[in-house]
């Protein structure tokens, strides 16, 4: 059997249709809002090869045959992420009726009625509040603190506990406690692991990194993992690691050599001139002149390659003055 499939942004929008909850025009608002409240994350997952016997029964025989397929492949799909679901636990338990699925398409409901002139509103908010504000003053008299603190185990040759958590900038491994006397190590979690599944043997393969993988030309290549992913730092730049191809733990110093190459002949390619303080780069949309960490589009007709830095300060000074 396989799960339920995840939600795309439009399969989500049909199941709030269903169920009656929201308008057409607080759909995108919505969804939007839980994906910058770092809730639920829209990404592609490439999935797993694995191999799978098949054991077909036909009259009276048996017969196994091996096949390969993709598990886990998924693409635009929202993924729950560890502040959201702590924010779920924590309304479920405090708020069951606001939550309910019915509540809100009751209230919808009762908006309609009232656009109608069939119910009033003062009546309508009434009850609602009066009910609602009971909820608020038990919530705060519990005051439920959700901590999210799951312990794993004891590391292996320290003894010392170790455990997951949400920190204050997102969710976090520990090694130590605060009640002894050496001071606690953190690592943060990377973006495919949760709170709840994230095993010993994952969140002590986090303080493995940053890892020096040797010198090259004089300067120092260390791995790590950072907001946006896995990296190598080298000589004050950060170099990305290619997605499904290079694992932070086990890249070598060679394989790091050639993401800088590479990255390094990109960005030559990308840089038309450059006169230091200015810059006539190739983007997306075509070439463009990028000063003082602004960029200022070059006039149609206008040959980038031909083109002085008296020219670019021209261009410059008159966009400048056109948006003043």
């Amino acid at each position: 059997t396989t799960p339920p499939p995840r939600y795309t942004e439009a399969s989500l929008v049909k199941k709030l249709e269903e169920l009656g909850i929201g308008r057409p025009s607080t759909y995108a608002p919505t969804i939007s809002t839980i994906q910058k409240r770092g809730y639920v994350m829209r990404e592609d997952r490439p999935g797993m090869k694995r191999q799978i016997r098949i054991i077909t029964l036909s009259k009276g025989k048996t017969s196994i045959s091996t096949k390969t397929e993709i598990a886990g492949k998924e693409k635009s799909k929202l993924f729950p992420q560890d502040i959201g679901m702590m924010v779920n636990d924590y309304l479920v338990e405090s708020f069951p009726e606001i939550v309910d699925y019915n509540f809100t398409a009751e209230v919808e409901e009762q908006f309609d009625r009232i656009a109608e002139g069939k119910l009033k509103l003062t009546g309508m908010l009434e009850k609602f509040y009066n009910s609602f504000h009971k909820t608020i003053e038990n919530a705060l008299e519990k005051k439920v603190k959700k901590t999210g603190v799951r312990f794993l185990g004891n590391h292996p040759e320290t003894g010392e506990p170790v455990s997951v958590k949400m920190g204050r900038f997102g969710p976090v491994a520990q090694i130590g406690d605060t009640e002894s006397d050496k001071k606690p190590r953190f690592a943060s979690l990377a973006r495919n692991q949760l709170l709840e599944t994230i095993t010993l043997e994952e969140a002590l393969n986090l303080f493995r990194l940053p890892r020096s993988l040797g010198m090259h030309e004089g300067e120092e290549m260390v791995v790590g993992v950072g907001k946006f992913g896995p990296y190598v730092r080298y000589n004050g730049k950060f170099y990305s690691l290619k997605k499904g191809l290079d694992d932070p733990y086990t890249i070598t110093a060679q394989r790091a050599v050639e993401l800088i190459r590479e990255k390094e002949e990109s960005d030559r390619k990308k840089i038309i001139k450059d006169f230091g303080d200015i810059q006539i780069l190739n983007g997306r949309y075509g070439p463009y002149i990028t000063k003082d960490k602004k960029n200022y589009r070059i006039p149609r007709g206008d040959d980038a390659e031909k083109l002085t830095k008296e020219e670019c300060m021209a261009i410059i000074e008159k966009t400048d003055k056109n948006k003043a």
